[in-house]
């Protein structure tokens, strides 16, 4: 698993799966209804929000939900990119 994680570049096993399992109870389930994590890449999380207002309120919150995230295990995060889901 770690290796098929590092070959994704997606950091070590440890944090990505703390980052996606505990993502709710990181950033609160206000935020979590909305934003999802898509995958971490060097220090950069791609979030996912459903909403272009959600961006904004994410682009807002960046630093607090990055403080939670890296004080909440010591997580690796560095940087949030923000991307828009399409409406289906």
């Amino acid at each position: 698993m770690d290796r098929l994680l590092a070959s994704l570049k997606g950091g070590d096993r440890a944090t990505t799966v703390s980052v996606f399992s505990r993502w709710a109870e990181l950033v609160g389930d206000q935020v979590a209804a909305h934003c999802r994590p898509l995958k971490l890449d060097e220090g950069v999380l791609v979030v996912e929000v459903d909403d272009p207002a959600w961006a904004t309120q994410l682009k807002i919150l960046h630093s607090d939900v990055i403080d939670r995230l890296q004080a909440g295990g010591g997580m690796a995060v560095e940087r949030l990119e923000i991307t828009v889901a399409r409406r289906r």
